[in-house]
């Protein structure tokens, strides 16, 4: 299955255009959160995305709610919002995650403590490809001051149900970045996105 993934689209529309021509060769598209900036442009980035006509697993980030987002993708026919929950995409299991986990500074933001985390992801099977908004403690997820400031609920949840692939966003700084997690590929994926056989 080749999955074409990205986050943090945070209104771009010009991004979000070039992602509808590239999705054209994937088998299915992630979008790991942060559509919206500060809840403002869900709708018109969503509208912007709408083309994309392959299956399309979506989750909420930090930016917008989880039922804000299912709101605004209501009308769009190929994809699905997760938050919480999975689903079997072209024959594949994926499970979703959205929000800033664990909680963040800003008051206006969608979060999870990591104990929410923790609970939203009992149900999630082993080897489901796993979309997050958030990126596991440790792991891609290195601040412009050099914290870590990723989630040790999801870092644990990776190590127990082993997905092939976990993808997130939501630390600007590393975007681009991989990492490993035992057999798992973790990738903090950024606007651009990038493509993932698996």
């Amino acid at each position: 299955m080749r999955i074409l993934a990205f986050s943090d689209l945070h209104r771009d529309l010009g991004r979000a255009a070039s992602l509808v021509e590239r999705s054209a060769d994937a088998d299915v598209v992630v979008g790991a959160g942060d559509f919206a900036s500060v809840h403002d442009g869900l709708e018109e980035t969503l509208g912007a995305l709408a083309g994309i006509d392959k299956p399309t697993v979506l989750v909420p980030g930090n930016n917008e709610t989880a039922d804000a987002l299912r709101a605004a993708a209501s009308d769009w026919a190929s994809a699905v919002v997760l938050h919480g929950e999975g689903a079997t995409v072209a024959g594949r299991e994926f499970f979703g995650l959205g929000a800033g986990i664990p909680v963040t500074p800003w008051d206006w933001s969608f979060d999870l403590s990591d104990d929410e985390a923790t609970e939203a992801l009992a149900g999630c099977p082993e080897g489901a490809v796993l979309v997050l908004h958030s990126p596991p403690l440790g792991h891609c997820d290195v601040s412009g001051s050099g914290d870590h400031l990723g989630s040790a609920a999801l870092a644990e949840a990776i190590g127990r149900v082993a997905p092939p692939l976990a993808v997130c966003g939501h630390i600007h700084e590393s975007w681009g970045e991989r990492s490993r997690i035992g057999d798992t590929v973790v990738a903090n994926l950024g606007p651009d996105g990038d493509v993932f056989e698996v």
